[in-house]
């Protein structure tokens, strides 16, 4: 098992870093970077995708924070409205955040005039490396708690319960999916490989990784992040079906 790790606040004299804000931001960066870095290799544009990031950083955040708020804890947040701007607290749905970078994203790169799928390809393959630091943030601050476990990268929790922590999880498959990026970026893939293999291995992975989660909302049985999964999963398959290989 592995060790109850909390680490909130970074004090700087007067100021006050907060882990999990840093560590998102350092995400975005890192994911933006490596955007950039594929759009190189592809002969596109790289400053086109960091122009994007400023649209990914504000799609995630009002987004995913829209997300989080209506799907998850409306009540709690009907209650306390001033929570809705605390965003350091954690409360970030990824899949409202993907919707509103989606639609934001969509319209900025139409607007440029260039091949939409191209660049948002070459963005997504940015995506599982700004998850893995992300997701660090969410395991350090233990947002995600799970059900009980005895599974080896269970977290023993001050009450003395061992359980799963979707922060940790989560990072971990970010990674993963970051390394078969790396090992498909060996050679030169279609358009909208990068969209397609992330659509199906994230939905697949969050679909049952919310079996195990402990304070999830649930609507006939699943979480919102569920219905979200089927929908990115489908999408996947639809993108690798009719983009890569319809010739």
């Amino acid at each position: 098992m592995i060790p109850y790790i909390e680490f909130t606040t970074i004090p700087i004299g007067p100021l006050t870093v907060q882990v999990w804000g840093l560590l998102v931001a350092l995400g975005f960066l890192l994911g933006a970077r490596m955007g950039a870095w594929m759009a190189v290799r592809r002969g596109d544009d790289p400053k086109v995708i960091w122009d994007l990031l400023s649209f990914m950083i504000l799609g995630a955040l009002v987004g995913g924070r829209l997300g989080h708020v209506l799907l998850y804890e409306p009540q709690y947040y009907l209650q306390n409205p001033l929570e809705i701007l605390a965003i350091w607290h954690g409360g970030l749905s990824l899949y409202g955040g993907i919707i509103a970078c989606v639609a934001l994203g969509y319209w900025f790169l139409r607007k440029q005039q260039v091949d939409v799928w191209k660049y948002a390809d070459s963005a997504i393959f940015g995506l599982p490396f700004g998850l893995w630091i992300g997701r660090i943030g969410c395991f350090l601050i233990h947002d995600h708690p799970g059900t009980a476990t005895d599974f080896v990268l269970g977290v023993e929790y001050p009450d003395g319960v061992t359980k799963h922590d979707h922060g940790l999880y989560l990072s971990l498959n970010g990674l993963a999916l970051a390394l078969v990026f790396l090992m498909l970026a060996r050679k030169k893939q279609p358009v909208g490989m990068y969209i397609g293999v992330f659509s199906v291995w994230y939905g697949a992975v969050r679909f049952l990784l919310d079996f195990t989660r402990a304070i999830d909302v649930r609507y006939f049985g699943l979480t919102p992040g569920q219905y979200f999964s089927i929908g990115l999963f489908a999408f996947g398959v639809w993108v690798i079906l009719k983009k890569l290989y319809k010739n």
